[in-house]
């Protein structure tokens, strides 16, 4: 497809096309207007969603990265499976137009391979769809996997797989992934930065980013971090997560590593309010019923340790979820609090 071309495909997919082609086409025209910078919208999986304008040079510079981490090359096969509202899905776009790669695009869904026969170079999903795709992922040369941690659960499934299956990092004020790590032939815990992207920690150990060419000024995460270099780390959670249990610290998101090879249901450790601790570890699981068993099962696992273990257990029967799907902590909390749904 040509660059001027564009205009008349973006007017066809707003006038025609499905509601996820329509946000496609809106992103398209927004890109090709006389305008250097472009409105992008974050997710809320960390806070309140709001609009931040970036340069487009720099979605640019981000897809040029990518394509050099991952030797993407002009006429490869990508496809587009993810919504076109948030930056993963519209730097998927981006990618194809700067790199010369031939996009095709389905409408997101849990399952975006089940009528696809063709095979591709290059496509991006999310946890839950690689979940439910384990069985035609094969189709897929190069993958990359974010918008939520993997579960261990989920990578050792991947094992055996012919697909290159990368974890990525990043949000949307990074323009999508600034570091990858390998999930499967020859898998490791560190994330590796994309190139010209430089990373140190901050006093609360959280990641501080330079990317000069996608960003005027550093990056500021809450991310808790393990550094083992300029270039590699380790995420261990959230320091907005953090749960401070009778003056032990504790990160939430390493013990739904710990939990997760018992637990089939979406869930998270929340601390609550307590008297004696001040905050006690609680287990919030996505269900209407409670397992009687479960908290003795949790008991006897090997790598929890004594203080981790979840004093409450509550089921609530649906999470709140962000527009692209995450579960909304802050939002689900909320629920809680208000007792409903418990």
């Amino acid at each position: 497809m040509r660059y001027h071309d564009l205009d008349e495909v973006s007017y066809s997919l707003i006038k025609e096309g499905q509601p996820y082609q329509k946000v496609l086409g809106e992103f398209l025209l927004d890109w090709i207007d006389k305008k250097n910078t472009i409105v992008l919208k974050t997710s809320g999986s960390s806070g309140i969603p709001k609009n931040i304008r970036v340069e487009k040079q720099y979605m640019v510079n981000s897809a040029l990265a990518t394509g050099s981490y991952f030797d993407l090359r002009p006429g490869q096969a990508a496809l587009l499976c993810l919504p076109g509202n948030y930056i993963a899905g519209k730097m998927m776009l981006v990618r194809a137009m700067v790199l010369g790669l031939e996009l095709d695009w389905v409408a997101p869904s849990m399952n975006p391979l089940r009528t696809m026969d063709y095979c591709y170079d290059f496509c991006a999903m999310v946890p839950m769809q690689l979940e439910n795709s384990l069985d035609q992922i094969d189709k897929i040369k190069t993958l990359i996997v974010g918008g939520t941690p993997m579960s261990d659960s989920l990578r050792e499934k991947v094992q055996d797989k012919k697909v290159n299956v990368f974890e990525t990092y990043g949000m949307t004020e990074t323009l999508s992934h600034i570091a990858v790590r390998k999930v499967n032939h020859g898998a490791t815990d560190y994330f590796e930065t994309l190139p010209n992207v430089k990373i140190h920690s901050d006093e609360r150990d959280c990641l501080v980013i330079k990317a000069p060419e996608i960003s005027k000024e550093p990056i500021y995460t809450n991310d808790i971090v393990e550094l083992q270099s300029d270039q590699r780390f380790k995420w261990l959670g959230r320091y907005d997560n953090i749960i401070n249990s009778g003056g032990v610290k504790l990160i939430p998101e390493q013990i739904e590593g710990k939990l997760a090879t018992l637990l089939k249901k979406r869930f998270f450790i929340v601390g609550l309010p307590d008297k004696k601790l001040g905050q006690k570890v609680a287990l919030l699981i996505e269900s209407q019923h409670k397992d009687t068993g479960l908290l003795e099962k949790i008991k006897t696992l090997e790598t929890i340790k004594k203080y981790e273990i979840p004093k409450d257990i509550v089921c609530i029967e649906r999470f709140v979820e962000t527009g692209n799907g995450k579960i909304s902590r802050p939002e689900t909390l909320l629920l809680l609090q208000n007792g409903k749904d418990i």
